[in-house]
């Protein structure tokens, strides 16, 4: 049984949601509005400010997509009320990143700057040169552009300089040890 598929969504105010003929949801709010088609043979109920998912049999594959489903519901009425974002930090001797237009431009250490173009929906910020916030509706597009930053200087085990998530803890190994025995 699915604990998570059979929990019911709220609605918050200003958001609405419709369900066309074969599973397609729109979910429209005050950020925006986002669209995707779920999987057929489940059945989406919205009932004034909730909704429920239910799966018609216990088969494998309806019983891992239920509760999928269903988070993946919950994230878009969540991105179109409120937003998503991801925070990042850069640590390293010289390196740093600026806003340029609408992209970010890295200088993490390579002969060259890199310039990162935000996907459709995502909007980034650099309140300073070692901070960047990538913020959107949709939860999936802003979780990888914020990968796609991290991946440019993935945070190194041994001086701990890179670029990685805000509160994210870096195991450090020790490095070479001075003298022979």
């Amino acid at each position: 049984m699915s604990r998570i598929g059979n929990k019911i969504i709220t609605l918050p105010e200003g958001v609405t949601v419709t369900v066309d003929n074969g599973n397609l949801v729109t979910v429209k709010g005050p950020k925006g509005s986002l669209t995707r088609k779920f999987y057929d043979k489940l059945s989406i109920d919205v009932n004034e400010n909730k909704i429920k998912i239910s799966r018609p049999d216990d088969e494998k594959v309806t019983k891992q997509l239920h509760g999928t489903t269903r988070a993946l519901l919950n994230g878009m009425v969540e991105g179109v009320h409120t937003g998503f974002k991801k925070e990042l930090e850069i640590k390293g001797i010289g390196y740093r990143a600026q806003l340029v237009g609408k992209n970010v431009v890295l200088n993490v250490g390579y002969s060259h700057p890199i310039t990162v173009e935000p996907a459709e929906g995502v909007t980034f910020e650099v309140p300073s040169q070692t901070e960047i916030i990538v913020s959107g509706i949709n939860k999936e597009t802003v979780g990888q552009m914020a990968a796609e930053i991290r991946s440019a200087r993935k945070p190194e085990p041994y001086s701990g300089k890179g670029i990685m998530y805000k509160g994210e803890r870096i195991r450090r190994k020790v490095g070479k040890k001075a003298g022979k025995k």
